[in-house]
């Protein structure tokens, strides 16, 4: 009996911290979509709408993250591939609450992996220190890769 009364306060601040941890303290939240264009609201995007008071540095901050989550665009081709199986999807980004904010597909057969997946991980530092210097928040859902597959002759999330 004793031991019960110990474990239920602490499981209660245990659901309290994480509930805190996890709840929506900043201007801006991420959602399900893969586009990050700031401003945008259809988009995964941590970084506050234009004209919600975020500063310079912080737009800047922002473009940084674009412009390396381009560079590994660019190496993930998506043609190539003659079945399914051979496409892939691959993590981008650092969401607040952690995973990434979408998944990227590629053609295994036609990319070059490892340069895809450094280029990737050099995005998820890079938004995990924006992330801890801009004190942002997400939602906490776990979210799963996508399944892949060839269509119209390009991997294409399904």
């Amino acid at each position: 009996m004793k031991r019960l009364s110990i474990i239920r306060p602490v499981f209660a601040a245990f659901c309290a911290a994480i509930t805190i941890a996890c709840a929506s303290n900043s201007v801006a939240t991420d959602t399900d979509s893969a586009n990050t264009a700031p401003g945008n609201n259809t988009g995964a995007n941590p970084a506050p709408a234009t004209g919600t008071g975020q500063s310079q540095s912080q737009k800047a901050d922002w473009a940084a993250i674009e412009k390396i989550e381009a560079e590994a665009k660019a190496l993930a081709i998506t043609t190539g591939c003659a079945t399914s199986g051979e496409c892939r999807a691959a993590p981008v980004g650092s969401r607040a609450c952690g995973g990434p904010r979408y998944y990227l597909p590629y053609c295994a057969k036609s990319t070059d992996s490892v340069a895809l997946y450094r280029k990737l991980d050099a995005v998820a530092k890079a938004e995990q220190a924006y992330n801890a210097k801009y004190q942002m928040a997400s939602t906490c859902e776990f979210r799963m890769p996508p399944e892949v597959g060839v269509s119209a002759g390009a991997c294409k999330a399904q």
